[in-house]
Protein backbone atom coordinates (compact mmCIF):
# COMPACT_ATOMS: atom_id res chain seq x y z
CA UNK A 1 0.00 0.00 0.00
CA UNK A 2 1.41 2.95 -1.52
CA UNK A 3 1.47 2.74 0.48
CA UNK A 4 1.42 2.75 2.38
CA UNK A 5 2.90 2.88 1.91
CA UNK A 6 2.43 9.43 7.90
CA UNK A 7 -2.39 15.07 16.93
CA UNK A 8 -2.27 16.28 13.00
CA UNK A 9 -1.28 19.80 12.92
CA UNK A 10 -2.97 22.93 11.53
CA UNK A 11 -1.12 24.38 8.46
CA UNK A 12 0.23 27.48 9.17
CA UNK A 13 -0.56 30.79 7.40
CA UNK A 14 1.94 33.02 8.92
CA UNK A 15 3.98 34.83 5.99
CA UNK A 16 7.48 33.75 7.33
CA UNK A 17 7.22 29.92 8.05
CA UNK A 18 10.44 28.46 10.18
CA UNK A 19 9.81 24.40 11.51
CA UNK A 20 11.48 24.35 14.65
CA UNK A 21 13.34 21.65 16.30
CA UNK A 22 12.11 20.20 18.75
CA UNK A 23 12.41 16.78 20.57
CA UNK A 24 10.01 14.40 20.45
CA UNK A 25 7.99 13.96 24.16
CA UNK A 26 8.23 10.18 23.48
CA UNK A 27 10.26 8.21 26.14
CA UNK A 28 11.12 5.58 24.24
CA UNK A 29 13.92 8.36 22.13
CA UNK A 30 15.50 7.88 25.94
CA UNK A 31 18.19 5.54 26.86
CA UNK A 32 16.98 1.98 27.41
CA UNK A 33 16.30 1.37 31.03
CA UNK A 34 17.76 -1.36 33.26
CA UNK A 35 17.52 -4.84 31.96
CA UNK A 36 17.87 -4.48 28.46
CA UNK A 37 20.20 -5.52 26.03
CA UNK A 38 21.44 -2.23 23.72
CA UNK A 39 24.15 -4.65 21.81
CA UNK A 40 20.38 -7.05 21.26
CA UNK A 41 19.15 -7.60 17.85
CA UNK A 42 15.72 -7.63 16.75
CA UNK A 43 14.14 -9.85 13.87
CA UNK A 44 10.84 -8.29 12.51
CA UNK A 45 7.77 -8.95 9.87
CA UNK A 46 8.91 -7.82 6.49
CA UNK A 47 7.91 -7.87 2.68
CA UNK A 48 9.91 -7.44 -0.47
CA UNK A 49 9.85 -3.54 -1.62
CA UNK A 50 8.27 -3.23 -4.97
CA UNK A 51 11.31 -1.26 -6.49
CA UNK A 52 14.86 -0.75 -5.87
CA UNK A 53 15.31 1.44 -2.68
CA UNK A 54 15.69 4.61 -4.26
CA UNK A 55 13.67 7.20 -1.98
CA UNK A 56 11.57 8.69 -5.32
CA UNK A 57 10.67 5.00 -6.49
CA UNK A 58 9.40 3.74 -3.67
CA UNK A 59 5.45 4.29 -2.67
CA UNK A 60 4.68 1.19 -1.01
CA UNK A 61 5.32 0.32 3.06
CA UNK A 62 7.60 -2.89 2.78
CA UNK A 63 9.90 -0.63 0.70
CA UNK A 64 9.35 2.47 2.80
CA UNK A 65 9.92 0.99 6.09
CA UNK A 66 13.56 0.63 5.16
CA UNK A 67 13.74 3.66 3.60
CA UNK A 68 12.73 5.72 7.34
CA UNK A 69 15.68 3.78 8.63
CA UNK A 70 18.69 4.43 6.51
CA UNK A 71 17.52 8.00 5.63
CA UNK A 72 16.78 10.87 7.98
CA UNK A 73 15.27 14.20 5.52
CA UNK A 74 14.59 17.44 6.21
CA UNK A 75 11.73 17.22 9.16
CA UNK A 76 10.59 14.35 10.59
CA UNK A 77 7.14 13.28 12.29
CA UNK A 78 6.79 12.84 15.87
CA UNK A 79 6.10 9.08 16.36
CA UNK A 80 3.08 9.76 18.73
CA UNK A 81 1.92 12.82 17.00
CA UNK A 82 3.13 13.22 13.98
CA UNK A 83 4.27 17.11 14.48
CA UNK A 84 6.73 17.89 11.87
CA UNK A 85 9.89 18.78 13.31
CA UNK A 86 13.14 19.91 11.61
CA UNK A 87 15.58 17.08 11.54
CA UNK A 88 18.46 17.38 9.21
CA UNK A 89 16.93 21.28 8.02
CA UNK A 90 18.09 24.28 10.67
CA UNK A 91 15.49 26.05 9.35
CA UNK A 92 12.58 26.21 5.79
CA UNK A 93 11.43 29.84 5.84
CA UNK A 94 9.88 31.97 3.33
CA UNK A 95 8.12 35.43 3.22
CA UNK A 96 5.71 34.70 0.18
CA UNK A 97 4.80 30.95 1.05
CA UNK A 98 6.40 30.46 -2.51
CA UNK A 99 10.01 30.72 -2.41
CA UNK A 100 11.91 29.31 0.16
CA UNK A 101 15.49 29.03 1.89
CA UNK A 102 16.40 25.78 3.21
CA UNK A 103 19.84 25.48 5.70
CA UNK A 104 20.75 22.69 6.80
CA UNK A 105 22.84 21.20 10.15
CA UNK A 106 26.29 21.29 9.54
CA UNK A 107 28.00 18.33 10.10
CA UNK A 108 25.74 15.49 8.96
CA UNK A 109 27.31 12.56 7.19
CA UNK A 110 25.83 9.61 5.16
CA UNK A 111 26.83 5.93 6.40
CA UNK A 112 29.73 6.13 3.87
CA UNK A 113 31.25 9.00 5.63
CA UNK A 114 30.63 11.04 3.06
CA UNK A 115 29.31 14.50 3.43
CA UNK A 116 25.53 15.68 3.70
CA UNK A 117 25.23 19.00 1.55
CA UNK A 118 22.77 21.07 -0.11
CA UNK A 119 23.63 19.27 -3.19
CA UNK A 120 22.62 15.85 -1.77
CA UNK A 121 19.52 17.28 -1.90
CA UNK A 122 19.16 19.13 -5.10
CA UNK A 123 20.96 16.33 -7.01
CA UNK A 124 18.61 13.87 -5.61
CA UNK A 125 15.35 15.79 -6.54
CA UNK A 126 16.62 16.41 -9.72
CA UNK A 127 16.74 12.92 -9.77
CA UNK A 128 13.57 12.13 -8.72
CA UNK A 129 11.63 14.49 -11.43
CA UNK A 130 13.41 13.70 -14.79
CA UNK A 131 11.02 12.35 -16.58
CA UNK A 132 13.81 9.20 -18.13
CA UNK A 133 15.08 8.16 -14.99
CA UNK A 134 10.88 6.32 -14.34
CA UNK A 135 10.79 7.37 -10.92
CA UNK A 136 7.42 6.41 -9.39
CA UNK A 137 7.03 9.38 -7.01
CA UNK A 138 8.67 12.04 -9.49
CA UNK A 139 5.24 13.92 -8.98
CA UNK A 140 5.84 15.02 -5.47
CA UNK A 141 8.50 17.50 -7.29
CA UNK A 142 5.70 18.94 -9.32
CA UNK A 143 5.09 21.99 -7.63
CA UNK A 144 8.69 23.43 -8.09
CA UNK A 145 9.74 25.35 -11.08
CA UNK A 146 11.02 23.52 -14.17
CA UNK A 147 9.20 20.66 -13.37
CA UNK A 148 7.63 20.47 -16.51
CA UNK A 149 10.69 20.95 -18.83
CA UNK A 150 12.18 17.72 -16.63
CA UNK A 151 8.87 16.09 -16.73
CA UNK A 152 6.60 16.95 -19.48
CA UNK A 153 3.57 15.20 -20.37
CA UNK A 154 5.19 14.01 -23.89
CA UNK A 155 8.15 14.03 -25.50
CA UNK A 156 11.78 14.38 -24.53
CA UNK A 157 12.43 16.72 -21.45
CA UNK A 158 13.86 19.93 -22.10
CA UNK A 159 15.89 20.27 -19.47
CA UNK A 160 18.11 18.26 -16.90
CA UNK A 161 17.32 20.01 -13.63
CA UNK A 162 14.82 22.15 -12.37
CA UNK A 163 15.44 26.20 -12.42
CA UNK A 164 13.37 26.09 -9.09
CA UNK A 165 16.59 24.55 -7.52
CA UNK A 166 19.81 26.08 -6.54
CA UNK A 167 22.59 25.66 -4.59
CA UNK A 168 23.74 28.75 -2.64
CA UNK A 169 26.34 26.77 -0.15
CA UNK A 170 27.34 23.61 1.16
CA UNK A 171 24.24 23.90 3.78
CA UNK A 172 22.17 26.07 1.98
CA UNK A 173 19.65 25.61 -1.14
CA UNK A 174 16.19 27.75 -2.54
CA UNK A 175 13.49 26.23 -4.03
CA UNK A 176 11.06 28.40 -6.31
CA UNK A 177 7.88 26.82 -5.93
CA UNK A 178 5.42 27.34 -9.69
CA UNK A 179 2.85 28.12 -6.93
CA UNK A 180 2.14 28.98 -3.17
CA UNK A 181 2.09 26.13 -0.97
CA UNK A 182 1.51 26.95 2.74
CA UNK A 183 2.23 23.69 4.00
CA UNK A 184 5.03 22.45 1.37
CA UNK A 185 7.33 22.31 4.35
CA UNK A 186 5.46 19.96 6.35
CA UNK A 187 5.38 17.29 3.62
CA UNK A 188 9.58 17.30 3.31
CA UNK A 189 9.64 14.18 5.85
CA UNK A 190 8.75 12.02 2.46
CA UNK A 191 10.77 9.83 1.43
CA UNK A 192 10.93 11.16 -1.77
CA UNK A 193 12.67 14.23 -0.22
CA UNK A 194 15.91 12.37 0.87
CA UNK A 195 18.91 13.52 0.01
CA UNK A 196 21.61 11.28 -2.04
CA UNK A 197 25.02 10.10 -1.66
CA UNK A 198 27.45 11.31 -4.52
CA UNK A 199 28.11 7.20 -4.89
CA UNK A 200 24.80 7.06 -5.75
CA UNK A 201 25.22 8.76 -9.02
CA UNK A 202 28.73 7.91 -9.77
CA UNK A 203 28.33 3.70 -8.94
CA UNK A 204 24.10 3.38 -9.07
CA UNK A 205 24.35 -0.30 -9.50
CA UNK A 206 26.91 -0.32 -5.77
CA UNK A 207 24.46 1.69 -4.65
CA UNK A 208 21.34 -0.44 -5.63
CA UNK A 209 22.75 -3.47 -4.17
CA UNK A 210 23.37 -1.70 -0.61
CA UNK A 211 21.54 1.52 -0.25
CA UNK A 212 23.54 3.98 1.78
CA UNK A 213 21.70 6.53 3.70
CA UNK A 214 22.33 9.49 6.51
CA UNK A 215 19.68 7.41 8.95
CA UNK A 216 19.88 5.65 12.58
CA UNK A 217 20.45 2.61 10.73
CA UNK A 218 22.30 1.53 7.97
CA UNK A 219 22.27 -2.06 5.84
CA UNK A 220 24.75 -4.85 6.87
CA UNK A 221 23.45 -7.26 4.19
CA UNK A 222 20.64 -7.89 2.09
CA UNK A 223 19.43 -11.49 0.69
CA UNK A 224 16.58 -10.81 -1.61
CA UNK A 225 13.42 -12.40 -0.78
CA UNK A 226 15.06 -13.33 2.33
CA UNK A 227 16.49 -10.84 5.09
CA UNK A 228 17.48 -7.56 5.24
CA UNK A 229 19.95 -6.77 8.37
CA UNK A 230 20.11 -3.65 9.30
CA UNK A 231 22.71 -2.11 12.27
CA UNK A 232 23.27 1.23 14.02
CA UNK A 233 24.61 3.90 11.70
CA UNK A 234 27.54 5.40 13.51
CA UNK A 235 27.93 8.42 11.70
CA UNK A 236 24.10 9.64 12.53
CA UNK A 237 24.06 13.08 13.62
CA UNK A 238 20.07 12.43 14.55
CA UNK A 239 18.73 12.55 18.16
CA UNK A 240 16.49 9.66 17.48
CA UNK A 241 19.46 7.01 18.57
CA UNK A 242 18.66 3.07 18.41
CA UNK A 243 18.43 1.55 21.52
CA UNK A 244 18.92 -1.73 19.56
CA UNK A 245 21.95 -3.52 18.17
CA UNK A 246 19.78 -3.82 14.72
CA UNK A 247 16.91 -4.93 12.94
CA UNK A 248 16.63 -7.94 10.85
CA UNK A 249 13.57 -8.09 8.72
CA UNK A 250 12.69 -11.57 7.90
CA UNK A 251 10.46 -11.81 4.38
CA UNK A 252 7.51 -13.78 4.57
CA UNK A 253 4.94 -14.22 1.85
CA UNK A 254 2.82 -16.11 4.11
CA UNK A 255 1.33 -13.96 7.16
CA UNK A 256 0.32 -17.24 9.53
CA UNK A 257 3.90 -18.37 9.23
CA UNK A 258 4.75 -15.47 10.69
CA UNK A 259 2.23 -15.04 12.95
CA UNK A 260 3.18 -19.21 14.45
CA UNK A 261 7.08 -17.87 14.77
CA UNK A 262 6.07 -14.55 16.60
CA UNK A 263 4.42 -17.49 19.17
CA UNK A 264 7.23 -19.62 19.15
CA UNK A 265 9.93 -16.91 19.66
CA UNK A 266 11.58 -17.28 16.27
CA UNK A 267 10.14 -13.66 15.45
CA UNK A 268 9.97 -10.62 17.91
CA UNK A 269 7.94 -7.77 15.92
CA UNK A 270 4.90 -8.95 13.63
CA UNK A 271 3.31 -6.01 12.37
CA UNK A 272 1.66 -7.80 9.52
CA UNK A 273 -1.11 -9.81 11.44
CA UNK A 274 -3.06 -12.27 9.82
CA UNK A 275 -6.67 -11.81 10.15
CA UNK A 276 -7.70 -15.21 11.47
CA UNK A 277 -5.28 -14.57 14.66
CA UNK A 278 -7.28 -11.28 15.98
CA UNK A 279 -9.40 -12.95 17.92
CA UNK A 280 -7.07 -14.64 20.30
CA UNK A 281 -4.31 -12.47 20.26
CA UNK A 282 -4.35 -10.57 23.72
CA UNK A 283 -4.20 -14.06 25.26
CA UNK A 284 -2.04 -15.50 22.81
CA UNK A 285 1.16 -12.92 23.73
CA UNK A 286 -0.52 -12.30 27.11
CA UNK A 287 -1.17 -8.34 25.80
CA UNK A 288 1.60 -8.01 24.01
CA UNK A 289 -0.22 -6.20 21.17
CA UNK A 290 -1.40 -3.00 20.06
CA UNK A 291 -4.35 -1.93 18.40
CA UNK A 292 -4.39 1.76 17.53
CA UNK A 293 -6.35 4.05 14.54
CA UNK A 294 -3.91 4.67 11.88
CA UNK A 295 -3.88 7.07 8.89
CA UNK A 296 -4.66 4.57 6.73
CA UNK A 297 -7.46 3.71 4.59
CA UNK A 298 -8.55 0.34 2.64
CA UNK A 299 -10.12 0.83 -0.91
CA UNK A 300 -11.11 -1.34 -4.22
CA UNK A 301 -10.11 0.64 -7.35
CA UNK A 302 -10.93 0.13 -10.56
CA UNK A 303 -9.13 0.21 -13.89
CA UNK A 304 -10.33 3.20 -15.76
CA UNK A 305 -7.87 2.59 -18.47
CA UNK A 306 -9.95 0.04 -19.66
CA UNK A 307 -12.74 1.07 -22.01
CA UNK A 308 -15.60 -0.51 -20.29
CA UNK A 309 -14.80 1.11 -16.98
CA UNK A 310 -14.62 4.40 -18.06
CA UNK A 311 -17.85 5.21 -19.71
CA UNK A 312 -20.74 7.33 -17.36
CA UNK A 313 -22.57 4.03 -17.18
CA UNK A 314 -19.52 2.41 -15.18
CA UNK A 315 -20.17 5.04 -12.49
CA UNK A 316 -23.26 4.04 -11.68
CA UNK A 317 -21.95 0.42 -11.63
CA UNK A 318 -18.97 1.46 -9.35
CA UNK A 319 -21.50 3.48 -7.23
CA UNK A 320 -23.70 0.33 -6.82
CA UNK A 321 -20.88 -1.95 -5.99
CA UNK A 322 -20.02 0.08 -3.27
CA UNK A 323 -23.37 -0.18 -1.81
CA UNK A 324 -23.83 -3.86 -2.16
CA UNK A 325 -20.91 -3.84 0.30
CA UNK A 326 -21.92 -4.65 3.41
CA UNK A 327 -18.87 -2.83 5.71
CA UNK A 328 -20.55 -3.01 9.16
CA UNK A 329 -20.54 -6.61 9.10
CA UNK A 330 -17.51 -7.15 7.64
CA UNK A 331 -15.12 -5.01 10.38
CA UNK A 332 -16.85 -6.87 12.73
CA UNK A 333 -16.71 -10.26 11.75
CA UNK A 334 -13.52 -10.47 9.58
CA UNK A 335 -11.57 -7.86 11.50
CA UNK A 336 -12.75 -7.85 14.84
CA UNK A 337 -12.83 -4.39 15.61
CA UNK A 338 -9.29 -3.25 13.92
CA UNK A 339 -11.48 -1.35 10.85
CA UNK A 340 -13.94 1.36 11.13
CA UNK A 341 -16.37 1.46 8.04
CA UNK A 342 -15.45 4.40 5.90
CA UNK A 343 -17.85 7.45 4.69
CA UNK A 344 -15.07 9.11 2.45
CA UNK A 345 -11.15 9.11 1.28
CA UNK A 346 -9.08 10.21 3.92
CA UNK A 347 -8.66 9.24 8.01
CA UNK A 348 -10.33 9.92 11.11
CA UNK A 349 -6.84 10.38 12.62
CA UNK A 350 -6.31 13.62 10.30
CA UNK A 351 -9.20 15.80 12.89
CA UNK A 352 -12.00 17.89 11.60
CA UNK A 353 -9.11 20.88 11.47
CA UNK A 354 -7.25 18.46 9.01
CA UNK A 355 -9.69 17.72 6.68
CA UNK A 356 -11.69 15.00 7.62
CA UNK A 357 -15.35 14.94 7.44
CA UNK A 358 -17.44 11.80 7.95
CA UNK A 359 -20.07 11.35 5.46
CA UNK A 360 -18.51 12.93 2.16
CA UNK A 361 -19.32 9.68 0.01
CA UNK A 362 -22.80 10.10 0.81
CA UNK A 363 -25.65 7.45 -0.21
CA UNK A 364 -23.03 5.32 -2.47
CA UNK A 365 -20.67 3.98 1.01
CA UNK A 366 -24.39 3.11 2.53
CA UNK A 367 -25.33 -0.38 2.39
CA UNK A 368 -28.48 -0.77 0.34
CA UNK A 369 -28.50 -4.15 -1.52
CA UNK A 370 -31.68 -3.50 -3.66
CA UNK A 371 -30.14 0.23 -5.01
CA UNK A 372 -27.02 -1.29 -5.58
CA UNK A 373 -28.88 -3.83 -7.79
CA UNK A 374 -30.82 -1.59 -9.45
CA UNK A 375 -27.72 0.84 -9.80
CA UNK A 376 -25.73 -1.88 -11.74
CA UNK A 377 -28.36 -3.37 -13.90
CA UNK A 378 -29.20 0.45 -14.91
CA UNK A 379 -25.12 1.00 -15.70
CA UNK A 380 -25.80 -2.16 -17.99
CA UNK A 381 -24.61 -4.56 -15.34
CA UNK A 382 -20.75 -5.18 -14.78
CA UNK A 383 -18.60 -5.09 -17.27
CA UNK A 384 -17.55 -8.84 -18.41
CA UNK A 385 -20.50 -9.91 -16.45
CA UNK A 386 -18.07 -10.74 -13.56
CA UNK A 387 -16.68 -8.54 -11.55
CA UNK A 388 -13.17 -9.80 -9.90
CA UNK A 389 -11.18 -8.28 -7.55
CA UNK A 390 -7.47 -8.93 -7.46
CA UNK A 391 -5.44 -8.92 -4.16
CA UNK A 392 -1.84 -10.10 -3.37
CA UNK A 393 -1.88 -13.56 -1.61
CA UNK A 394 0.70 -12.93 0.42
CA UNK A 395 -1.01 -10.53 2.31
CA UNK A 396 -4.29 -11.43 4.91
CA UNK A 397 -6.68 -10.10 2.31
CA UNK A 398 -8.66 -13.16 1.32
CA UNK A 399 -10.94 -13.48 3.74
CA UNK A 400 -12.07 -9.77 3.56
CA UNK A 401 -12.10 -9.86 -0.13
CA UNK A 402 -14.39 -13.02 -0.27
CA UNK A 403 -16.98 -11.46 2.20
CA UNK A 404 -17.02 -8.65 0.02
CA UNK A 405 -17.65 -10.86 -2.96
CA UNK A 406 -20.06 -12.51 -0.63
CA UNK A 407 -21.84 -9.40 0.11
CA UNK A 408 -22.11 -8.77 -3.86
CA UNK A 409 -22.97 -11.46 -5.07
CA UNK A 410 -26.17 -11.65 -2.19
CA UNK A 411 -26.91 -7.90 -3.65
CA UNK A 412 -27.12 -9.32 -7.01
CA UNK A 413 -28.91 -12.97 -6.05
CA UNK A 414 -25.95 -14.31 -8.06
CA UNK A 415 -23.45 -16.54 -6.23
CA UNK A 416 -21.01 -15.80 -9.26
CA UNK A 417 -21.39 -12.09 -9.57
CA UNK A 418 -17.94 -11.21 -8.23
CA UNK A 419 -14.78 -13.60 -7.14
CA UNK A 420 -11.54 -12.78 -5.73
CA UNK A 421 -8.25 -13.14 -7.78
CA UNK A 422 -5.06 -13.77 -5.67
CA UNK A 423 -1.84 -12.82 -7.21
CA UNK A 424 1.26 -14.37 -5.59
CA UNK A 425 3.40 -11.60 -4.05
CA UNK A 426 3.26 -7.63 -3.27
CA UNK A 427 6.00 -7.13 -5.92
CA UNK A 428 3.76 -9.19 -8.46
CA UNK A 429 0.65 -7.45 -7.92
CA UNK A 430 2.04 -4.00 -7.50
CA UNK A 431 3.64 -4.68 -10.90
CA UNK A 432 0.38 -5.57 -12.70
CA UNK A 433 -1.15 -2.65 -11.18
CA UNK A 434 1.83 0.02 -12.23
CA UNK A 435 2.11 -1.86 -15.92
CA UNK A 436 -1.95 -1.45 -16.02
CA UNK A 437 -2.58 -4.89 -16.49
CA UNK A 438 -5.37 -4.98 -14.59
CA UNK A 439 -8.52 -5.51 -16.40
CA UNK A 440 -11.29 -5.80 -13.12
CA UNK A 441 -11.34 -4.39 -9.63
CA UNK A 442 -7.91 -4.20 -7.36
CA UNK A 443 -7.35 -3.73 -3.66
CA UNK A 444 -5.92 -0.64 -3.22
CA UNK A 445 -4.97 1.60 -0.08
CA UNK A 446 -3.54 4.44 1.43
CA UNK A 447 -1.11 5.27 3.84
CA UNK A 448 -0.56 8.49 4.73
CA UNK A 449 3.16 10.12 3.67
CA UNK A 450 2.00 13.02 5.88
CA UNK A 451 -0.95 14.16 7.80
CA UNK A 452 -2.59 16.42 5.83
CA UNK A 453 -5.94 15.86 3.72
CA UNK A 454 -4.01 16.96 0.25
CA UNK A 455 -2.02 13.65 0.94
CA UNK A 456 -4.91 11.29 0.78
CA UNK A 457 -6.39 13.32 -2.59
CA UNK A 458 -3.49 14.76 -4.41
CA UNK A 459 -1.08 11.92 -5.15
CA UNK A 460 -4.01 9.52 -5.59
CA UNK A 461 -6.45 11.17 -7.61
CA UNK A 462 -5.20 14.25 -9.36
CA UNK A 463 -4.45 13.21 -13.34
CA UNK A 464 -0.97 12.75 -12.14
CA UNK A 465 -0.80 11.39 -8.88
CA UNK A 466 2.19 9.33 -8.20
CA UNK A 467 -0.25 6.66 -6.75
CA UNK A 468 -3.35 7.25 -8.84
CA UNK A 469 -3.43 3.66 -9.67
CA UNK A 470 -7.08 3.64 -11.44
CA UNK A 471 -5.88 6.18 -13.66
CA UNK A 472 -8.62 8.86 -13.09
CA UNK A 473 -8.59 12.32 -14.34
CA UNK A 474 -10.92 15.11 -13.85
CA UNK A 475 -9.68 18.32 -14.49
CA UNK A 476 -12.23 19.94 -12.40
CA UNK A 477 -10.85 18.07 -9.54
CA UNK A 478 -7.21 19.25 -10.58
CA UNK A 479 -7.44 22.46 -10.46
CA UNK A 480 -9.52 22.42 -7.02
CA UNK A 481 -6.55 20.51 -5.50
CA UNK A 482 -4.22 23.16 -7.03
CA UNK A 483 -6.43 25.80 -5.49
CA UNK A 484 -6.52 24.38 -2.17
CA UNK A 485 -2.53 24.27 -1.67
CA UNK A 486 -1.99 28.00 -2.90
CA UNK A 487 -4.61 28.75 -0.10
CA UNK A 488 -2.96 30.81 2.65
CA UNK A 489 -5.69 29.91 5.35
CA UNK A 490 -6.21 26.80 6.22
CA UNK A 491 -9.85 26.21 6.88
CA UNK A 492 -10.17 27.93 3.59
CA UNK A 493 -7.56 25.14 1.90
CA UNK A 494 -9.66 22.18 3.54
CA UNK A 495 -12.77 23.03 2.52
CA UNK A 496 -11.36 23.50 -1.24
CA UNK A 497 -10.02 19.96 -0.50
CA UNK A 498 -13.62 18.58 0.30
CA UNK A 499 -14.85 20.62 -2.65
CA UNK A 500 -12.46 18.40 -4.50
CA UNK A 501 -13.13 15.22 -2.61
CA UNK A 502 -17.10 15.17 -3.12
CA UNK A 503 -16.62 14.46 -6.96
CA UNK A 504 -15.10 11.15 -6.00
CA UNK A 505 -18.61 10.16 -4.87
CA UNK A 506 -20.00 10.24 -8.32
CA UNK A 507 -17.17 8.90 -10.34
CA UNK A 508 -15.93 6.82 -7.57
CA UNK A 509 -12.54 5.70 -8.76
CA UNK A 510 -12.28 3.67 -5.67
CA UNK A 511 -14.65 2.70 -3.57
CA UNK A 512 -13.76 3.59 0.28
CA UNK A 513 -14.13 0.09 2.49
CA UNK A 514 -12.61 0.95 6.05
CA UNK A 515 -10.34 2.93 7.99
CA UNK A 516 -7.86 0.40 8.95
CA UNK A 517 -5.77 0.58 12.92
CA UNK A 518 -2.84 -0.11 13.27
CA UNK A 519 -1.75 -3.57 14.49
CA UNK A 520 1.95 -4.94 16.22
CA UNK A 521 2.40 -8.29 17.94
CA UNK A 522 5.77 -8.68 19.61
CA UNK A 523 7.97 -11.44 21.97
CA UNK A 524 8.96 -11.84 25.06
CA UNK A 525 12.26 -10.73 24.06
CA UNK A 526 11.59 -7.28 23.23
CA UNK A 527 9.90 -4.24 25.32
CA UNK A 528 9.06 -0.34 24.13
CA UNK A 529 7.16 -1.51 20.79
CA UNK A 530 4.97 1.16 19.81
CA UNK A 531 3.31 2.49 16.66
CA UNK A 532 3.19 5.18 14.92
CA UNK A 533 0.83 7.14 12.84
CA UNK A 534 1.37 5.59 10.02
CA UNK A 535 1.25 2.53 11.89
CA UNK A 536 4.43 1.40 11.35
CA UNK A 537 7.17 -0.10 14.15
CA UNK A 538 9.28 2.83 15.84
CA UNK A 539 12.26 0.45 15.32
CA UNK A 540 14.47 2.76 17.01
CA UNK A 541 12.80 2.46 20.60
CA UNK A 542 12.52 -0.96 20.51
CA UNK A 543 14.77 -2.59 23.21
CA UNK A 544 15.98 -6.07 23.67
CA UNK A 545 15.84 -7.81 26.88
Amino acid sequence: MPAATRARWAVIAATSLALVVTGCSSSSNSSSSGGTNSAGVVTAWWGDPQNPLEPANTNEVNGGAVLNMIFTGLVSYDPKTSKANNANADSITSTDQQNWTVKLKPGWKFSDGTPVTASSYVDAWNYGALVTNKQVNASFFGYIDGFNDVAPATGAPKAQTMSGLKVVDDNTFTVALSQKFSTWPQTLGYSAYYPLPKTFFSNHAGYLNQPIGNGPYEIASWTRSQKMQLRPNTQYSGTIKPQNGGIDLKVYTDTNAAYADLQSGNLDVDNGVPNSALKTIQSDLNGRYLNQPAGIIQTISFPLYQANWSTDNAKLVRQGISMAIDRATITKVVFTGTRTPATEWTSPVLGAAGGYQAGICGDACNYDPAKAKALIQQGGGIPGGQLTISYNADGPHKEWVDATCNSINNAMGNTTSCVGRPVGTFADFRNQITSKQMTGAFRTGWQMDYPLIQDFLQPVYTTDGSSNDSHYSNQQFDALVSQANAQPDPANSVKDFQTAEKMLATDMPAIPLWYQNGTVGWSSKVSNVMLDPFSVPVYTSITVK
